[in-house]
Order: structure tokens, then C-alpha cells, then sequence
């Protein structure tokens, strides 16, 4: 047997579940695309067309209509709140989630702003001050991906939230004081988007500033490096030099000294005098 036993593993060998009714590791890391998040994503995405019908239908002046128009925004505003509240806590973040979630994020609010501004119930200026402050910061979050992501700050999920509470009063048909009570409700989603507008440019340029410096620390790291690598390259042929150097040397006094012992004279007797006493005992012998 290679396993343990079963009472080892709780008495039927299954891998236990934790309390609390949250999935264990095990099928947390089996998410795949069609997770309960993906799925809430998914049906975000598919209301903004039905809201659109909705809220225009009968010329979008029809009360009944623009409530159920309201109760498929509202719908898309939970479900905005309980998919990433899910990827986070079961850890079903995909690639998909990712893409998706933000693209539902702006397509729906995008709808209810530009159909609430053709239907004239809402003034254009706002709806481009937040569409443009919802694309620019999409846009900037690309630009400084590369270095780091920029995370979503407290402020930014009051502004999603005021923004949503606004646009949901809008989109109802009300009159007297609470028309006027939604009103100063979108001024306050409005500054609240220019304010966390420009927290997330100055985010986003220091971010792509210490991910610039980074990367050029790594570089003359890394060219410091090289030249320590070539400067020890060097040292170590000189070396080898030397030593060959050396050993040549001492193969060739070896082969002197023989020769010379050869000859019966002393070793490191100069040739000049070898040579002339071998004259001499010629002309002796003479």
C-alpha cells in the first residue's frame, strides 16, 4: 500500500473540508473560466443591452418602464460588489475576470449615463466628465502595467458607489425634493470622480517612475557585472601565462645542466673558457 489509511485521513480517506462552508485549497486551484464569478461577470454583461431597452421603451418616459430599467441597474450594481467580493476570497481570479469585469464595470454605467443625457434628464458635461475620467484611468492602467498595477484605493470604491446611487435616482422618474436631493448626490459623484481622477495620474506617474529607475538600476547592475566577470577573465590568462611560462623555463635548465656534465666540467662554467682550454690541449698534443 502506498497511501495512509483511512482513519489516518479522518476515517474515510477524503480530503476534509474546512469549516465555515469555504472550499479548500484543493478546489480553489481547479477554478476554471466558468466560476461563480466569471458567471456573475458574464451576467453583468448581458443586462446592459436589456437595461437599454428598458429604460428607452415607450420613448424612456414611461414610469413602470424606467423601474424596471432601475431594478436591472441595481442588479448590475450588486453583482459588480459580490463577483470580485467572490475571485477575491476563493481565489477564481482568470484572465477573463480580468478583461471582463471592467469592461462590464463601463459598459453599464456608460449606457445609463449617455441614454440618461439623449433622454435630456441629465446634462452632458457630466456624463463626459466621468466617461472620460473612467477611460482615461483604463488607459493608464495599461500604460503603467508593465511596472505595477495600480490598486484600487477607498476613495475609488466611494466613487463607484456614490456614482451608482446618482445614476440610480436618474434613472427613476422621480419629482420634487428628491429630484432635487439626486441632483447634489451626482455633484458629490462627480467631484469625487475628478478627485480620485488625479490620485490615480499622480499614482500611476510614481509608479512608472520607480519601475523606470528600477530597470535602470538592473541595467548598470548588470553591466557592472559583465565587467567584473572580463576583469577576472584577464587575471586568469595572465596567470596561465605565467605559468606556462615557468614551466618552460624548467624544462630547459634540466637540459643545460646534462649537457654540461657531459663534458666533465663543472656546472655553470662559462663556454669561453671550455673552449679555449680545448685549443690548448691541441696545440700541446701538436
Amino acid at each position: 500500500m502506498t497511501g495512509a489509511p483511512a482513519s489516518a485521513a479522518g476515517g474515510s480517506g477524503a480530503t476534509p473540508v474546512p469549516r465555515g462552508g469555504k472550499l479548500g485549497a484543493a478546489a480553489v486551484n481547479q477554478a476554471g473560466l466558468w466560476n461563480i464569478a466569471n458567471i456573475l461577470t458574464m451576467v453583468r454583461l448581458l443586462l446592459v443591452p436589456g437595461f437599454v431597452m428598458l429604460l428607452l421603451h415607450e420613448g424612456g418616459y414611461d414610469p413602470v418602464w424606467r423601474s424596471f430599467a432601475w431594478a436591472a441597474f441595481a442588479v448590475a450594481m450588486i453583482t459588480d460588489v459580490f463577483d470580485g467580493h467572490l475571485a477575491r476570497t476563493y481565489n477564481l481570479v482568470t484572465d477573463f475576470g480580468k478583461i471582463a469585469d471592467p469592461i462590464a464595470d463601463k459598459a453599464i454605467m456608460g449606457a445609463a449615463l449617455i441614454c440618461l443625457s439623449s433622454l435630456g434628464d441629465l446634462p452632458w458635461w457630466i456624463t463626459g466628465v466621468i466617461l472620460f475620467r473612467e477611460l482615461g484611468i483604463t488607459l493608464m492602467r495599461f500604460w503603467v502595467i508593465r511596472h505595477s498595477v495600480i490598486p484600487a484605493s477607498r476613495g475609488g470604491k466611494v466613487k463607484t458607489l456614490a456614482q451608482g446611487i446618482a445614476v440610480g435616482m436618474y434613472v427613476l422618474a422621480l419629482t420634487g425634493p428628491l429630484a432635487t436631493l439626486r441632483f447634489w448626490v451626482m455633484m458629490t459623484a462627480v467631484v469625487l470622480t475628478v478627485v480620485t481622477g488625479l490620485d490615480y495620474v499622480r499614482q500611476a506617474v510614481v509608479l512608472r517612475r520607480r519601475g523606470l529607475a528600477a530597470e535602470r538600476a538592473a541595467a548598470m547592475e548588470a553591466v557592472a557585472m559583465a565587467t567584473a566577470v572580463d576583469m577576472e577573465g584577464s587575471a586568469g590568462g595572465q596567470c596561465a601565462t605565467d605559468q606556462v611560462h615557468g614551466a618552460a623555463e624548467g624544462v630547459v635548465e634540466p637540459v643545460v645542466e646534462p649537457a654540461a656534465e657531459s663534458l666533465g666540467e663543472p656546472i655553470g662554467e662559462p663556454v669561453a673558457e671550455r673552449v679555449a682550454g680545448g685549443r690548448g690541449a691541441t696545440e700541446a698534443e701538436r
